[in-house]
């Protein structure tokens, strides 16, 4: 886990690979990370064909400062495996993560990273240095997430996809919340538990916990209220399936300056009180310790990684 590379994740932007047009739009983006879509957002017509523009767009773009990803097809489907060694060999060196889909168990992950190890040597390049992340969208996944985030040193983040969780778990999505005919409201938010899960997991094993898309991209709103409960939670970003989205995971996801100084005035506080030799002080009338110390040191650290100290 301390050899896994530490990315800025607040905003994950989704991008067709068939559209070369919006790789360049991507990469023109202020997101954190972009990934160039070979799985849902491609027709099956167009999968084959669309790996030459992902290839082009990882080689000839400048991606500046972004982590340079692509989502695979998943492994039941019959071109993952071609997602795998058609695109690494071609722009192994430009490609930093690779999105893996519809995963159920720590064996999908075992063939991708096996087949990836392989495509690795036969092109001469860094083994082991492509992460990966991997889609909680499955029921089967969501069982048994605590294995599935252990089960690779390739593993940097996993992603919650509700879209194909809520098919996968059977909910009955267009009688949730709809607020119509009297149908039932779900008290609270339905995804917490998964969330939560998810990002559990993810914490407890050193990588990061993503949180997954948010259809409405017009409801510039509702989708900070998602991205604020996901961040309260501890997750460190969320994707974006409109450029619009970008900003807003950008903001909730960083730190505020008034934040960073609580953090500091907090870490510094506890750092004189152990200096002095007592296990806790107080700050602004609040007991503060060695544990609340911790929680503010994260703080810095995502500040630092924003670039905001």
């Amino acid at each position: 886990m301390g050899n896994r590379p530490n990315r800025l994740r607040r905003s994950e932007l989704s991008t067709p690979g068939s559209s070369p047009k919006m790789i360049s739009k991507a990469a023109a983006s202020d997101a954190d990370l972009v990934f160039l879509d070979l799985e849902d957002a491609v027709a099956p017509s167009e999968k084959v064909p669309s790996r030459a523009n992902i290839v082009a767009g990882l080689n000839n773009e400048d991606w500046g400062k972004k982590t340079r990803a692509y989502r695979i097809n998943g492994v039941h489907t019959q071109w993952c495996h071609g997602d795998i060694i058609d695109v690494v060999s071609g722009a192994g060196r430009n490609i930093d993560v690779i999105i893996v889909p519809k995963v159920k168990s720590p064996r999908d992950v075992w063939f991708v990273d096996d087949l990836l190890t392989q495509v690795e040597i036969a092109n001469d390049l860094e083994i082991g240095r492509i992460g990966l992340e991997l889609l909680i969208e499955e029921t089967e996944a969501l069982s048994c997430v605590e294995e599935i985030a252990a089960c690779s040193p390739r593993l940097e983040a996993l992603i919650l996809g509700v879209g194909d969780l809520s098919a996968s778990q059977g909910i009955r999505a267009g009688h949730i919340g709809s607020g119509s005919g009297g149908a039932f409201t779900y008290p609270g938010d339905m995804w917490h538990f998964a969330r939560n899960r998810m990002i559990v997991a993810a914490r407890a094993n050193g990588i990061d916990a993503i949180d997954g898309p948010f259809g409405g991209i017009s409801d510039a709103d509702g989708y900070r209220a998602q991205a604020a409960m996901a961040a309260t939670l501890g997750a460190v970003g969320k994707w974006a399936i409109h450029p619009s989205q970008v900003g807003i995971a950008n903001d909730v996801f960083a730190p505020t300056r008034a934040e960073i100084d609580n953090a500091k005035a907090v870490v510094q506080a506890v750092r004189d009180a152990e200096a002095a030799g007592n296990g806790a002080a107080s700050l602004n009338g609040v007991m503060i310790d060695a544990a609340t110390a911790r929680i503010f040191e994260s703080v810095l650290e995502q500040a630092r990684l924003c670039g905001l100290e």
